[in-house]
């Protein structure tokens, strides 16, 4: 922490780009993000959301590849920055090239369940799960589930990448099974059992 740089980023400011050069090693401290990319036809795939206590941005600053997607403020957002050259010399110690390690894997099995989701399960079950992973906070993946998910039914239809009309009426039938209810800006998780019944 004594190494790093405090950054403050209002809706819609990005920490980095796609294609940017790796410039720091961030840590949420408040607020929300988005990592988030453009897809071929133009419209917005996010890819997760990122909460407060969550560190992002090793992969590039340890491979010096140019940033592979955009990660944007969904609201006035406090960071902590560690800068290039405070990473290189970090990175020689130890505990924390151990620590940058068992990061980067949370984030590949994170990955590996996504691409898993895309190709081996049905509409309704990569709903079910992406809900059931918001709940924990994405990326956080919290011991606990919250009851309420705040995101809104077009947010989740491009980080599913399927089209709002289509969630929409995945989402009514499983507020019909009792699973969830609707509410504005958020979806309430009603039965986490019949929710997870789903996922097959």
């Amino acid at each position: 922490m004594r190494r790093c740089e405090p950054m403050t980023l209002h809706a819609g400011e990005y920490a980095f780009r796609c294609g940017d050069a790796p410039n720091g090693f961030f840590g949420l401290e408040r607020g929300r993000l988005k990592a988030c990319t453009l897809r071929e036809d133009g419209k917005e795939a996010i890819l997760a959301v990122i909460e407060a206590g969550n560190w992002f941005g090793q992969t590039s600053m340890a491979a010096r590849h140019p940033r592979l997607r955009d990660v944007v403020a969904l609201e006035r957002s406090s960071v902590f920055v560690v800068r290039t050259r405070a990473f290189d010399e970090l990175m020689k110690n130890q505990a924390f090239f151990h620590a940058i390690a068992g990061l980067q894997s949370i984030h590949m099995n994170w990955l590996y369940r996504m691409v898993e989701d895309a190709t081996l399960h049905s509409t309704r079950a990569r709903i079910a799960r992406r809900l059931l992973l918001l709940a924990s906070g994405d990326v956080t993946m919290l011991s606990q589930s919250r009851p309420d998910v705040e995101v809104s039914q077009d947010t989740l239809a491009m980080m599913l990448g399927i089209t709002r009309q289509t969630l929409s009426l995945e989402l009514k039938a499983m507020a019909e099974k009792g699973a969830i209810a609707l509410r504005y800006g958020r979806i309430e998780i009603c039965s986490k059992d019949v929710l997870s019944s789903f996922q097959e």
